[in-house]
C-alpha cells in the first residue's frame, strides 16, 4: 500500500513471533493486491476494466469493502464516494501521472458518477457490476480493513492485547496488559512538520484521521489536497485541515474521517451528530488552529477517555 504497517503486542513466552508477523504480513498483502488502484492486476482494477452492466466475480473481501464503502456513501450524501478514481488520477494523484492533467480533470468531471448511485453488489452471489462507466478507488478506506483484519490475525493467535497501524489508521485491541489504555498521539496538520497535536486514549477502540497536510498539489496559485469531493468532481475546498474519528471497526473509522473531511465545517459536525459518530475537527481560522469535538471528543479537548 506504499506504507508501513506495525504491531505491538504483548505476548506469553515462548510465543512464535515469528509465525504471528508472517501472517500479519500475509494479511496486508492480500488486501493490497485485492484492493489497490495501483496493480493493474488487482481484483478491483478487474472491475474498473470491466463493461458497464457486466458482473464480476469478486473475493468476499472485496465486496465487504465496497458494501460498505456503498454504505457510507449513501448515509454521507455521497461525500464519501468510491467512483473518484477518475478524478485522483487526472489531478495527479494516482498511477496513471504525477501532475493535474487539465484535459483529463475536464472529461473526469464531466463523465463522474457517484458509486453509491451507479455500483451494484450483490454478496450472495459473490459480484459486483457497474451501471456506467466507473473509475473506483478503495484508498479512503481499505488501510483501515486492513489494520481490521490484522486485528483478526491477533485474535487467531491468542493476543488480546495489541495495538495496530497502518500508515495512521490504528486500532486497539483490548488494553495494554496492565489494564491502562493505549495511547496514541493526534498528530498536528502541519506541512513538513510531524509533531503532536494531543494524545487519545484507546482500549477496544480503533482511530483514523484524514487531513489536507500531506499530500497536495500547486494548482492556479493554491494548495489543493488529494481528497476528492465527488459531489464537485473537484479536490476538496474547506477550511478543515483533519477530521479524526473513533469507531469500533477500522474500516469505518477509516471511511468517515474522509466523508466528515469532504463533508467541511458545516455539514460535517452535524451529519456526526446525527450519525451518533465521534469525531474531532481541527479547522483553519485566520493562521491558527481551531478544535471542534463531536459526541466523546466534545468536552474533553485532550482527547477522549477509554
Amino acid at each position: 500500500m506504499g506504507t508501513r504497517w506495525s504491531a505491538r503486542y504483548q505476548a506469553p513466552p515462548g510465543f512464535d513471533h515469528e509465525a504471528l508477523s508472517r501472517d500479519l504480513a500475509r494479511a496486508v498483502d492480500l488486501v493490497d493486491a485485492q484492493m489497490s488502484p495501483w496493480k493493474p492486476d488487482s481484483d478491483l482494477m478487474r472491475l474498473n476494466r470491466a463493461e458497464p452492466r457486466q458482473w464480476v466475480t469478486l473475493p468476499g473481501a472485496v465486496l465487504d469493502v465496497l458494501a460498505r464503502a456503498l454504505d457510507v456513501g449513501a448515509l454521507s450524501g455521497g461525500a464519501f464516494d468510491a467512483a473518484v478514481g477518475g478524478l485522483v488520477d487526472a489531478w495527479g494523484f494516482g498511477a496513471a501521472t504525477d501532475a493535474p492533467d487539465p484535459a483529463a480533470i475536464r472529461l473526469a468531471a464531466a463523465d463522474h458518477r457517484p458509486a453509491h448511485l451507479w455500483l451494484d453488489v450483490d454478496q450472495a452471489q459473490g459480484r459486483a457490476r457497474k451501471r456506467a462507466p466507473l473509475t473506483l478507488d478503495l484508498c479512503g478506506i481499505a488501510k483501515g480493513y486492513a489494520v481490521d483484519r490484522m486485528a483478526q490475525v491477533m485474535a487467531d493467535h491468542g493476543i488480546g492485547h495489541a495495538l495496530l497501524s497502518l500508515d495512521g489508521e490504528v486500532r486497539a485491541c483490548g488494553s495494554r496488559a496492565d489494564g491502562r489504555p493505549w495511547a496514541v498521539a493526534l498528530e498536528s496538520p502541519q506541512e513538513g512538520r510531524r509533531a503532536a497535536h494531543g494524545v487519545i486514549e484507546l482500549s477496544d477502540l480503533a482511530v483514523a484521521t484524514s487531513g489536507d497536510y500531506r499530500h497536495w498539489v500547486q494548482a492556479g496559485g493554491e494548495r489543493l489536497a488529494h481528497t476528492m469531493d465527488g459531489r464537485r468532481a473537484a479536490p476538496v475546498r474547506n477550511p478543515v485541515a483533519s477530521v479524526t474519528v473513533l469507531a469500533r471497526a477500522c474500516m469505518d473509522a477509516d471511511a468517515w474521517a474522509t466523508a466528515l473531511l469532504v463533508a467541511g465545517p458545516g455539514e460535517g459536525p452535524a451529519l456526526a451528530r446525527r450519525l451518533g459518530l465521534d469525531a474531532l475537527f481541527l479547522l483553519r481560522r485566520e493562521g491558527r488552529l481551531v478544535e471542534f469535538g463531536v459526541g466523546r471528543f466534545a468536552h474533553s479537548p485532550a482527547g477522549p477517555q477509554p
